[in-house]
């Protein structure tokens, strides 16, 4: 199948008692044994093990990337919980310095006495990168394109060093989804997607997934998921897959707005610097190039008076953005990355890395361009 029709069909298959087209929400916590120890259906025995309305999500997330296994989970940040539980003291981890505010603090707060030694690089610089790899090294962690940067890392290239090292290699694919970028394809592992954003794509449930292409490691992370517990219940399980079957028309108008207001923003007198990875003038355009179909909807940019006060002014006045955290629904959302979503990273650390106090990051939504484009003008006059 391509891609748009997997969307759709992908590991799907119609209710086998009532031939229902859609999944039922199976409501349910628990399920009949015919005797002790013997279940009905021997695939379901108690929900936070597998329940079937998350278990057609999981199957539509490991079709939509290509993988063996797909696991829903309560939160994105469940899912990167439930990868890290694989490791021990001693193990070393190596991240993109540029990441989304709750990994980063989930990193360095809740794993801080753990053992575990994380290192934060620039994944493009390749010579500094493999200078950190050791024999404790057991997992490298990367956002492309990152959260507020864009910034890219060459998936390719990574997992050429992590195969020859042994060493497990996960992608967090929340701003490109399976339509723009297949890490799996390119040689990662694991993928990992807060799929409250563009994978349901209606702002209206908190859910994340793992997806795997070894089945050893999708039995081991299931495991590490039903002990611990943080399930996808089956009424967000139903509104994922229900965004997934759309994700491919979303995806298309994502791209085609965010182009334009790009295009808007790059030509206005007031703004410095647009990162988008489909701009020329990327850092990393040929990056995108090499392993991206298009270039999505998320957009961030600085003004040219380098003031705080003049982001905060633009954000109130807009009135078709919507502001808010989050990102990935079908309204347009702006976001205030330094006061809002990467509140948490440490202000030495956010300026390090190139979070300045004027930045803000737009989510373009699918609505009309002309009055997207509208509403940024009246806020910045």
């Amino acid at each position: 199948m391509k891609f748009n029709t997997k969307t759709i069909h992908g590991g799907q298959h119609h209710d086998p008692s009532t031939g229902a087209v859609m999944p039922p929400v199976y409501q349910t916590s628990t399920f009949v044994q015919k005797s002790p120890g013997q279940p009905i259906n021997p695939d379901y025995e108690y929900s936070r093990a597998a329940n079937p309305t998350r278990s057609a999500l999981e199957n539509a997330l490991a079709s939509i990337e290509n993988g063996v296994r797909g696991l829903a989970f309560s939160s994105g940040l469940a899912a990167t919980d439930c990868l890290l539980r694989s490791f021990k003291a001693g193990d070393e981890i190596i991240a993109m310095d540029d990441l989304y505010g709750g990994t980063y603090r989930m990193f360095t707060k809740i794993y801080k006495d753990s053992g575990i030694k994380f290192h934060f690089e620039d994944m493009n610089d390749m010579e500094k990168f493999q200078s950190l790899i050791n024999k404790n090294t057991k997992l490298v962690w990367v956002e492309t394109p990152t959260n507020p940067l864009m910034k890219l890392a060459d998936i390719r290239e990574i997992a050429k060093i992590t195969k020859a090292n042994n060493i497990l290699f996960a992608v967090d694919n929340t701003f490109a989804t399976p339509y723009l970028q297949n890490p799996l394809d390119l040689g990662a592992d694991v993928v990992m997607h807060s799929a409250t954003k563009y994978l349901s794509g209606h702002s209206d449930v908190i859910a994340g997934a793992l997806i795997v292409k070894d089945e050893a490691l999708g039995e081991q992370l299931h495991f590490q998921q039903f002990a611990t517990g943080a399930t996808l219940g089956p009424m967000d399980s139903f509104l994922v897959l229900r965004g997934i079957k759309t994700l491919h028309l979303r995806m298309q108008r994502h791209c085609e707005n965010g182009a334009k207001v790009v295009d808007f923003l790059n030509n206005h007198p007031k703004i410095k610097t647009v990162y988008y990875p489909g701009l020329a003038s990327h850092p990393f355009h040929e990056i995108a190039k090499k392993q991206m179909s298009d270039f999505g909807g998320m957009v961030s940019f600085t003004f040219v008076s380098g003031k705080k006060e003049d982001s905060i002014d633009f954000l109130e006045k807009l009135r078709v953005f919507t502001l808010a955290e989050s990102l990935g629904g079908v309204e347009s959302l702006a976001n205030h990355p330094a006061l809002m979503t990467h509140a948490s990273i440490p202000e030495d650390k956010r300026k390090e890395i190139g979070i300045t106090d004027d930045l803000v990051r737009l989510s373009v939504g699918i609505e009309d361009a002309d009055d997207l484009i509208e509403d940024l003008k009246q806020a910045l006059a």
